[in-house]
Formats: C-alpha cells, structure tokens, sequence
C-alpha cells in the first residue's frame, strides 16, 4: 500500500487534462490501488488520477460502506445521461467546502476495467454524481467551476491564505 499526494486547490496541476491509458499492465494496476488506499485514507468516494498528479484517465469510486465494492474506471466515457440532481458535493482537492452543483441523475459510462475489458455501467444518484464529478477533474474542471465568478475568486482567496499558512506547496492558477 502506498498512499498519494492529493494536489490541492489551486494548484495549476489539477487543470491538466488526462491522457488515455493505453494498456492496462501491473503499473496501471498499482496506481489504481494506491488511488483507492489514498481515497479511503482521505476519507473520500472518489478520485481522480489528476488529483494525486498522474495525468491518466483513471477514476476509482466506492459510494458504500464496504470497501469491496471499489469501482475502478479507466478511460470512462459517459455515454447517455438523464434527469437532473443537485445535492452538496466535496472534493478532496478542495477540502472544508461544499457547494450544490446541478448534475445528471441517470447516466450510462463506458470504460475499461483493470482486467482490461471494456465495460459498460449505469449509475444513478450519488454514483452518477461521484462518477461525473472525478470525471470532471480528467478534464480539468472542478466542482466550483459550476460555481459564479464571484464565489470562486472568494475560494481561491481562501484557499490561498489557507496553502500560505499551512505551507503547503501549491501552484497557482
């Protein structure tokens, strides 16, 4: 077990967009298991690659209580959505703040699974927000780019205060 380094806002490198993996070998594997050691030692359900700085399109997410029950996504394309929803959503780059974003209720992803085959899954509520919301961040969006101009400057100000004071290595935006 080996746990990442969550990038936090606004580090620069959470806008990077992540590239396709291309094959599923023992490396892609690790990394994927390390993101899921890391999301529950964060306390989170759900993580991007590019939130622990590996621009690659993996995504693992686990809604339940059971740790069995991790879904890891690899190049995750959502394919059909419906319905709307809007419930209060966190991010693990961007912690202590939680905003309402509006969201698909219904949506249909392919991807691939760490064994390699290629995978179609439905989610629906909180699964189907988790899932756009880490699938966002391989694009390079964050949940408070939904967000008005005026409320993200008010984050990032914060945010800012909060990596100067705590010293945490961060790169701007």
């Amino acid at each position: 077990m080996s746990l990442l380094k969550i990038l936090y806002y606004p580090d620069i490198r959470l806008r990077i967009l992540a590239k396709p993996v291309k094959e599923i070998n023992k490396k892609i594997q690790k990394i994927a298991n390390d993101m899921i050691d890391t999301m529950y030692q964060e306390e989170g359900i759900g993580l991007a690659a590019t939130q622990v700085n590996i621009p690659l399109q993996i995504i693992v997410v686990n809604t339940m209580e059971q740790k069995k029950n991790n879904l890891v996504l690899i190049n995750p394309k959502i394919i059909k959505k419906e319905g709307d929803i809007s419930i209060e959503e966190g991010c693990l780059s961007i912690p202590e703040y939680q905003a309402s974003i509006p969201r698909s209720n219904y949506i249909q992803v392919q991807a691939v699974n760490l064994d390699g085959e290629k995978i179609e899954i439905e989610a629906k509520s909180i699964l189907s927000i988790c899932i756009q919301h880490e699938i966002d961040h391989l694009k390079g969006k964050l949940f408070i780019d939904y967000l008005s101009k005026f409320k993200r400057e008010r984050i990032q100000k914060k945010f800012e205060k909060i990596n100067k004071k705590n010293k945490k290595f961060s790169i701007k935006e």
